[in-house]
């Protein structure tokens, strides 16, 4: 049995807590609200993010830095990128260099274009680190359906080790030593999401959903490789896998996002989606290497409110033809 400390009670991180809770091993999770501690700790549930899952009893909640990560072996980090420096800036204090600290959040810092082991070799340099990424559905993983998901760390024998203790009978963790190719994946599949919603959303077709996801992809290869990612990673479940998953379902909230936007509808009160914020910084990473990304490059635009849905279909459609592989 291993202890774990969960930072973040949303979906993700109640989902990834009650995994291990179920699996045996003893959970902890450090939340901000009072009221998901005491729903999490009397009611067994999370109403506000899983309302339909009863936690199991091995599951913990609690609002004390130190009660929850004193005693952790390893610390899943599940705090939105935009968040995470602040966060870790405060739990200083309470980590310590032989916990494993796994990132299991998805995008780029915007003020920095820093990723998220980057802020953390900045902010806690010595410390383990792992990434875990890869296409999971919250829902799907807190009900323990079978779910296969990369684990990245910069030594073999290090991401060996993390996806030994990461994985359970229902959750597979594939090892992998390429931590910038699997975030990269993790944040560009999120705007290309957005962009598939958004056609989605506009009713514009199957035919044309599945072009943005391919022509997405490229772009995510070209843009991710360029980051310093390796080609067989964006290949993988972190890059092609969790693009497929995204791009597909309501279920993601980057999907669900980007329908709206398609639809025009009212997007206040939406959850929270990832690549609203990681697509101008992509944007601006791929025009800094000249890396030809039209679709990353229009989803800013629309967000930024420099154009609509049915105006940036028109022009990535009046762009020059192309060979496909050039």
């Amino acid at each position: 049995m291993s202890r774990f400390a969960v930072v973040g009670a949303g979906a993700w991180g109640t989902a990834l807590a009650s995994l291990y809770a179920r699996a045996g091993h003893a959970v902890t999770i450090l939340a901000r609200d009072p009221d998901t501690v005491r729903a999490i700790q009397e009611d067994r549930c999370n109403p506000r993010y899983l309302p339909d899952l009863t936690l199991p009893d091995g599951l913990n909640a609690t609002l004390d830095p130190q009660a929850a990560l004193g005693n952790a072996g390893i610390v899943l980090l599940v705090v939105p990128t935009q968040s995470l420096r602040t966060a870790v800036t405060a739990l200083k204090p309470y980590l310590r260099q032989d916990q494993l600290i796994v990132l299991c959040s998805k995008g780029i810092e915007q003020d920095t274009g820093r990723f998220a082991s980057d802020i953390l070799a900045e902010e806690l340099p010595g410390h383990r680190l792992a990434v875990l990424s890869g296409p999971s559905f919250a829902a799907d993983v807190a009900r323990g359906l079978p779910t296969a998901v990369t684990i990245a760390a910069d030594e073999a024998e290090a991401a060996d080790e993390a996806a030994r203790l990461l994985s359970t009978e229902t959750f597979r963790g594939y090892a992998a030593t390429d931590m910038r190719g699997v975030e990269a994946g993790g944040a560009l599949k999120n705007v290309l999401a957005l962009a598939a919603g958004a056609v989605a959303g506009r009713g514009l077709g199957a035919s044309a959903q599945a072009a943005v996801i391919t022509r997405g992809f490229v772009e995510l290869r070209r843009l991710g490789a360029a980051l310093g990612g390796r080609p067989e990673t964006l290949m993988g479940l972190s890059g092609l896998g969790d693009l497929v998953l995204t791009c597909s379902s309501p279920q993601s909230r980057n999907f669900a996002y980007g329908m709206a936007l398609g639809r025009g509808g009212d997007r206040t009160g939406l959850k929270l989606a990832e690549g609203v914020h990681t697509a101008g910084i992509a944007a601006r990473l791929a025009e800094e290497r000249g890396i030809d990304a039209p679709i990353i490059a229009t989803v800013a635009k629309i967000l930024a409110g420099g154009m609509d849905v049915g105006e940036a279909v028109q022009a990535l459609l009046a762009r020059p033809l192309k060979r496909e592989f050039d």
